[in-house]
C-alpha cells in the first residue's frame, strides 16, 4: 500500500501570530465572564515582562495558561464556545504569510495537513476547519455532564504529547514520516522534528534554535525560516547562509 505524505503544523507563534488561547482569555474578560481583575492581579506583569522581553516566552504563555484554566473552571460550555466563535470570526486571518502558503501548497499536492497545537481543542478544531486541515489535535478541555468546564485538560503543548499524536496520526492515515514536514517554533516542538524528514522551525526561540545547531541531525535536515514585517527568509544552520524569498 502507498503511504500518504502529512504536513503538522503547530499553530501558536508557527502559523498563528500569537496565541488562540490568549485570545479567548482577553475576550472572556472584555465580556465579563471572567473578571477584569484577574489579568491585571495575575497575568499583566508577566506580560510586561515579557513585552519588554526581560521574560521567557514560554513562562509567560505557562503562566498564563495555569491562571486561564483556573478561572474557566465553572465556566459552561455554551460561553466557552461563544466566545471562541468570536476569536475565529475576528482573529483568525492573523496568521503568517509563510505558513499559510506552505499549507495551500501542501494541500494542493495532496498531503495530509493535521494541525497539533497545545491551545484548547474547541478552539484548534475551529481552525482546522477553516483551514481545510485534514486532522488536528488540541489540548483536551474536559465539560462535565452539566456542560461546565471541569478545570481537567490534557496537555498537548509538550513534546511527548505531540511525539504521541504523531505516531497516532501515522496510524490513523497511512503516514510515511520520512517524507513528511513539520512546523513548530518552540521547544515543544522538537520531538515533531525528529520525527519527520523535513522539519521547519518558524521564527524559533532560543532553545529550539540551540537544540537545532547543536543535534547534527536537526542541523542537517531542518530549513530555519525568519518572518518579519513582509520580508521572509531562510538561514541554512548548516552554512549559516540566508537565502530571501
Amino acid at each position: 500500500m502507498i503511504k500518504n505524505k502529512a504536513a503538522f503544523f503547530d499553530i501558536d507563534g508557527t502559523f498563528y501570530r500569537d496565541s488562540l488561547l490568549i485570545e479567548h482569555f482577553k475576550r472572556l474578560i472584555k465580556h465579563e465572564v471572567i473578571s477584569p481583575s484577574v489579568w491585571h492581579e495575575k497575568v499583566k506583569h508577566t506580560f510586561q515582562d515579557w513585552d519588554k522581553r526581560q521574560g521567557n516566552y514560554d513562562s509567560y504563555l505557562l503562566d498564563v495558561s495555569k491562571t486561564y484554566v483556573e478561572h474557566l473552571t465553572n465556566v459552561s460550555k455554551e460561553d466557552i464556545e461563544f466566545i471562541a466563535k468570536q476569536v475565529i470570526r475576528l482573529k483568525a486571518d492573523r496568521v503568517y504569510k509563510y505558513t499559510r502558503q506552505q499549507i495551500e501548497w501542501h494541500l494542493d499536492n495532496d498531503y495530509k495537513v493535521i494541525f497539533i497545537s497545545g491551545s484548547p481543542d474547541f478552539l484548534v478544531s475551529k481552525m482546522a476547519e477553516k483551514y481545510r486541515a485534514t486532522d488536528f489535535c488540541g489540548s483536551t478541555y474536559h465539560i462535565d455532564d452539566e456542560g461546565f468546564f471541569t478545570g481537567q485538560v490534557e496537555p498537548m503543548w509538550d513534546s511527548v504529547s505531540k511525539e504521541k499524536t504523531i505516531r497516532a496520526m501515522v496510524e490513523k492515515h497511512n503516514i510515511d514520516l520520512t517524507q513528511s514536514y513539520a512546523y513548530g517554533d518552540t521547544n515543544g516542538d522538537l520531538t515533531m522534528f525528529k520525527c519527520v524528514g523535513n522539519p521547519v522551525a518558524i521564527n524559533p526561540a532560543k532553545e529550539l534554535l540551540t537544540a537545532i545547531t547543536e543535534q547534527e541531525d536537526l542541523r542537517e535536515k531542518t530549513r530555519i525560516v525568519i518572518e518579519r514585517k513582509d520580508v521572509i527568509y531562510q538561514i541554512n544552520p548548516k552554512t549559516n547562509t540566508i537565502q530571501f524569498d
